[in-house]
């Protein structure tokens, strides 16, 4: 098929681009990578009459660190990440993540920003981005606001997302040089989409300790008590510790479902207690 008749614009900043979004109510889609709007224009699934283009906005383009936390413009791609182009990021649990999610041609395309609002249960970037505590900033014709990850994704494709804002950037705490992390995932085969996930990050700087489960049938969900407990003792849980948390977590799952995301989480906390015995 082939996408129903749409208006195509590309604003030269972005307070033209909230306009253009304000004056097509309801019917206007922001379009980044068009790694997930594209398909769903083409399968008719998504039937806008305009569609707005933020993909050179320069306020979106841009990778600062300001304050001991992470700016990243929300029009920056996957492939940028993973190649290290803006130093803030290089060396990070961010350029580890990128180089695995799907393919290069789209990492190439993809957008951080596209990929949160999007939603997907299985994406990496909603996973990490709860993981890291990072906070999304929207802007709309009424100004900014800030919204923790944790409350910007509802649900499966759903998002705190008001009609006539877009992502302009996402806020990542910046790590102490002592924090450690790990990621791990399990696809069909390479560059499809998680059946489990997880992401761990524990930083004794900030006495901050995260252990999240993605590729669920919502958002991610944190493991608390699997994070306080590596976070004191250093050691890794027993299966059966991370199957009665997951169990807690992900009721909906069953055994074998359960096995994966156990195992998932398990490669996650090895990777981070690696991590701290080498420092």
């Amino acid at each position: 098929m082939k996408a129903a008749l749409f208006e195509y614009v590309r604003p030269a900043t972005l307070e033209e681009g909230i306009r253009l979004l304000g004056e097509a109510p309801g019917s206007a889609k922001v379009m980044g990578g068009s790694q997930s709007l594209g398909p769903m224009l083409n399968l008719r699934l998504a039937r806008p009459k305009r569609v707005v283009d933020v993909t050179a906005l320069p306020e979106m383009r841009e990778v600062a660190l300001q304050g001991g936390v992470i700016r990243i413009g929300a029009a920056v791609t996957h492939a940028e990440i993973e190649d290290g182009v803006f130093p803030p990021l290089r060396g990070t649990l961010l350029q580890t993540v990128a180089s695995g999610i799907a393919y290069r041609a789209i990492r190439n395309r993809g957008t951080v920003a596209g990929s949160l609002a999007h939603a997907d249960p299985a994406a990496d970037w909603v996973l990490t981005m709860t993981a890291l505590a990072a906070r999304i900033e929207l802007a709309g014709a009424t100004g900014s606001r800030m919204v923790p990850m944790e409350r910007f994704m509802l649900g499966a494709y759903t998002t705190e997302l008001a009609e006539g804002e877009l992502i302009s950037a996402v806020h990542v705490p910046q790590l102490g040089d002592d924090a450690r992390w790990g990621y791990s995932k399990f696809c069909r085969k390479t560059g499809e989409f998680a059946e489990a996930s997880c992401c761990a990050v524990f930083d004794p700087g900030r006495a901050f300790a995260r252990v999240v489960v993605g590729a669920l049938d919502g958002a991610p969900q944190a493991l608390p008590a699997i994070a306080s407990a590596v976070a004191e003792s250093g050691a890794l849980p027993s299966r059966t510790e991370i199957d009665k948390a997951l169990a807690a977590a992900a009721p909906g799952k069953d055994a074998i479902d359960r096995k994966l995301m156990t195992a998932a989480v398990l490669r996650c906390l090895e990777q981070a207690v690696a991590k701290e015995k080498l420092q």
